[in-house]
């Protein structure tokens, strides 16, 4: 597939859209790739991812062959 000539296709689709509501879908979608997924958490979970960093750089760990013998039964 080359990729310039599938975008250059898009364009030319996009520019001669007339629907409306295609346009605002596009728009939509757009906008949430651009959307920083950081942004999409609660201060809860970022919170709490921010806890497991630190415990991780403070060597808090569980080695991943540790846990998987723990949890190996609901495999």
């Amino acid at each position: 597939m080359d990729i310039q000539a599938e975008k250059l296709r898009l364009i030319e689709w996009l520019a001669s859209l007339k629907d409306s509501s295609t346009i605002s879908e596009l728009i939509a979608f757009k906008k949430s790739k651009e959307a920083d997924w950081w942004d999409e958490f609660s201060s809860e979970e970022k919170a709490e991812i921010e806890e497991g960093l630190a415990q991780a750089d403070r060597g808090e760990v569980v080695p991943y062959k540790q846990v998987m013998a723990k949890y190996n039964k609901w495999r």
